[in-house]
């Protein structure tokens, strides 16, 4: 049963429209569905988008974000914010308290998120789907370079089911219940 679901995604202000009706349509479609969102606690960029669409229709969402930030004013005024020390507590935070994980487009605040959770799972440490929102084929580069690893056995060929990828945040649901069930053996096919 997925009831908490933590989301990675951006906090510029200043990319296309496309992104930002992906991170409202992730919104809908998961307040629709009661799921309980965690995410950076921001007011910009897709974190304010998804989290004002999250509140527009009655969702719960819950920020986590560092000390620092709140200092700065970044926190959205209107989420239940969780205060924590510093960034490495946040991610920890996050991959804890999530059933599922998923990644909107983003910087390389994102993409590091992403990555160490893919390593986690990996790792066995985390064993909630991943699922990858590849909006406006945004992920394709680093996608491609998964694949680069995996030829050039950098990565085994069943760690490309560490993750899930969908194009649209309607298929994210979906995404997750399809998503191939791992525990803690994982890490016996860790290294390559």
């Amino acid at each position: 049963m997925i009831s908490n679901i933590a989301v990675f995604c951006a906090s510029s202000s200043k990319i296309n429209a496309i992104y930002f009706q992906a991170a409202e349509q992730l919104g809908i479609h998961l307040s629709k569905d009661n799921i309980s969102v965690y995410y950076g606690g921001g007011k910009m960029g897709l974190m304010g988008k998804l989290a004002d669409t999250m509140l527009k229709y009655n969702g719960t969402i819950t920020g986590v974000i560092p000390a620092f930030m709140v200092e700065q004013g970044w926190g959205h005024p209107d989420v239940e914010q969780v205060v924590v020390p510093d960034m490495h507590e946040r991610k920890k935070y996050l991959t804890k308290i999530a059933d599922a994980l998923i990644a909107l487009p983003g910087g390389v605040g994102t993409i590091e998120e992403l990555l160490e959770v893919i390593t986690l799972k990996q790792l066995g440490k985390v064993l909630a789907p991943i699922i990858i929102v590849n909006t406006n084929s945004f992920f394709d580069t680093l996608l491609k370079l998964f694949d680069q690893m995996i030829e050039q056995e950098f990565m085994r060929e069943a760690h490309r089911s560490l993750w899930s990828v969908v194009d649209e945040p309607k298929d994210v649901m979906e995404a997750i219940q399809n998503a191939p069930k791992w525990d803690g053996t994982i890490i016996k096919i860790a290294q390559v």
